[in-house]
C-alpha cells in the first residue's frame, strides 16, 4: 500500500468561518479605515429645471449649493443647542466644547469619514463635561450632531458604510456604557433606534436615486439605439428608392443605347461599336447597382408597381390630409420645372411626413405648405400653428425629423426644425439642384420639339 499524505497550507487550513470574518473585516476596513481622511469636498448638486423656473433669477444659479447650506443650518442649530447646554458665560474651555460638535458637522461637507471618528471621539469628552445631566454618553448636543453627521455621511457614501457606522455606533456606546459609565443613565438605544431610522431613509432615497439613474442611462441608450435603428431604416429606404430611380434610367438608356442604330439608315461601324458600348457600360453599371444595393432590400419587399411620388402629387397628397381633418394651404412660387426624380421623390416625402407630424402632435392646428422653385435649387416651408380643439396630440416615437434630415443631408441640402414664436412650428430644407441638370433637360425639350 501506497501512503499518500496530504499536505495543506495556511490558506487551504484554514476554516470557511475564518474566511468570513476576513472578508467581514476587509469591508469595515475598506469603509471606516482607508483614507478616512481622504479630502472628499461636496460638489454641488443637480438642479431641476422644473423647480428652478419658480425661483428668481438671481437665486438659480446658487440652486446647487442648496446641501451645503443645509449642513450649516444643522451645525447652526448644534451650536445652539451647546449654548443652551452649557449655562455658563464663554470661557475659553467652554467656547470649545461648544464649538466642537458643529465644527465636525461642518467637516462632513469635505472629509466626511473623519467627521465620524471625531464625532465618536468627543462624544464622551463632552458628556463628561456637561455633568451626565442628559444622559451617557451622548449629550444633548452630540446626540443631535451625530445623527446629522450619520445621516450626511451616509448620503455621500455606498449604501453599506451606513451599516457599518450604526455598527461601529452601536459597539462604542456598548463600550463605554459597560467600561466608562457604569451608574449613569445611558441613552445609547434611543441614539441607535434613531440612527436607524436616519439611517435607513438615507439608504432608500440612495437606492432610488440610484435607480432613478440607471433608468435613466437605460433610456438614453435606448433611445439613441432607437434612433440609430430608424436612421438605418430611413437609410434603407432610401436606398431602395435611389435603385428603383436609378435602376429605370439606367434601363431606359440600355434600351435605347441598343435600338438607336437601327434609327439610322446604313449608320457607321464607329457609331454603332459607340452605342454598343454605351449600352455595355450601362449594362454593367445596372448589374453592379442591383448587386451592391440588393443588400438592403428586404427579403419580402417588392418593388411598387406604381410609380414613384413626385411634387405634381402633392395636390392629392393635401386632399387626403385635408379629409383627415386638417386644414392646408399650399403656395407654389416660380417657375415650375421638371426636378431629378430623386429631388422630386425626397420633396414629396419631407412634405408627407412633415404634414403627419402636424395630425399628430397640432391636432385641430392649420398648416401652411411653400413649394419655390428658385435658381439652383428648390425650397421648402411647411408650417402651423398650435395645437386646437379637445383632440389630444398623439407624439410617435419622434424621429421623422430625422428621417427628412437625412433626405436633405443625402441630396446636399439643409434644412432647419424649429418652434415657431406662436408655439406652432416650422420645417424649412432647400435641396440644390445643378445647372447641368437644368441644361440638359432645356436641350431635351428643344431636341423633342425639333
Amino acid at each position: 500500500m501506497v501512503d499518500v499524505t496530504q499536505t495543506q497550507t495556511p490558506e487551504t487550513s484554514r476554516a470557511p468561518e475564518f474566511h468570513l470574518v476576513q472578508v467581514v473585516l476587509g469591508g469595515l476596513r475598506q469603509e471606516l479605515f482607508h483614507d478616512a481622511s481622504a479630502y472628499r469636498p461636496l460638489q454641488p448638486a443637480e438642479v431641476n429645471p422644473k423647480v428652478a423656473r419658480f425661483l428668481p433669477k438671481g437665486i438659480r444659479p446658487h440652486l446647487g449649493l442648496f446641501p451645503h447650506v443645509v449642513v450649516a443650518f444643522l451645525a447652526m442649530i448644534a451650536f445652539a443647542l451647546g449654548y443652551e447646554e452649557f449655562d455658563t458665560s464663554f470661557a475659553p474651555l467652554t467656547l470649545m466644547v461648544v464649538c466642537t460638535p458643529p465644527a465636525i458637522v461642518l467637516l462632513t461637507l469635505v472629509r466626511p469619514v473623519l467627521a465620524f471618528w471625531a464625532s465618536l471621539a468627543t462624544a464622551p469628552v463632552i458628556g463628561y463635561l456637561t455633568g451626565y445631566d442628559a444622559g451617557w454618553p451622548w449629550s444633548h448636543i452630540t446626540f443631535f450632531s451625530h445623527l446629522v453627521v450619520l445621516g450626511v455621511v451616509a448620503a455621500r457614501s455606498r449604501p453599506r458604510t451606513s451599516a457599518w457606522m450604526w455598527l461601529v455606533t452601536a459597539a462604542f456606546s456598548l463600550f463605554t456604557e459597560m467600561f466608562l459609565g457604569r451608574g449613569y443613565n445611558s441613552d445609547a438605544v434611543p441614539l441607535l433606534f434613531v440612527a436607524a431610522l436616519v439611517l435607513l431613509a438615507v439608504t432608500v432615497l440612495q437606492v432610488r436615486r440610484q435607480a432613478d439613474r440607471e433608468v435613466t442611462a437605460q433610456l438614453t441608450v435606448t433611445e439613441q439605439e432607437r434612433s440609430k435603428r430608424t436612421l438605418l431604416e430611413e437609410r434603407t429606404t432610401i436606398a431602395r428608392e435611389l435603385h428603383d430611380v436609378v435602376a429605370h434610367h439606367m434601363s431606359v438608356v440600355a434600351i435605347q443605347a441598343e435600338a438607336a442604330p437601327y434609327r439610322v439608315e446604313n449608320p457607321p461601324p464607329e457609331l454603332e461599336q459607340a452605342f454598343l458600348t454605351i449600352r455595355e457600360n450601362a449594362v454593367a453599371a445596372l448589374t453592379e447597382l442591383r448587386r451592391i444595393l440588393g443588400v438592403v432590400r428586404a427579403e419580402d419587399y417588392e418593388a411598387p408597381d406604381a410609380p414613384q411620388p413626385t411634387l405634381a402629387d402633392l395636390d392629392s397628397l393635401v386632399r387626403n390630409v385635408q379629409e383627415a381633418g386638417l386644414v392646408v394651404e399650399k403656395t407654389v412660387t416660380g417657375a415650375v420645372r421638371e426636378l431629378p426624380q430623386g429631388v422630386e421623390l425626397s420633396a414629396y416625402r419631407i412634405v408627407q411626413e412633415a404634414l403627419s407630424n402636424v395630425l399628430r402632435h397640432a391636432p385641430g392646428a392649420a398648416a401652411k405648405v411653400e413649394v419655390s422653385y428658385v435658381l439652383g435649387g428648390l425650397g421648402l416651408r411647411i408650417a402651423n400653428g398650435p395645437a386646437r380643439g379637445l383632440v389630444k396630440p398623439s407624439p410617435g416615437a419622434g424621429h421623422g425629423i430625422t428621417g427628412m434630415r437625412e433626405r436633405v443631408t443625402m441630396l446636399g441640402g439643409e434644412m432647419t426644425a424649429e418652434t415657431t414664436e406662436d408655439g406652432g412650428y416650422e420645417v424649412a430644407a432647400f435641396v440644390p439642384v445643378s445647372r447641368d441638370h437644368d441644361r440638359d433637360r432645356d436641350q431635351d425639350r428643344e431636341g423633342a420639339g425639333q
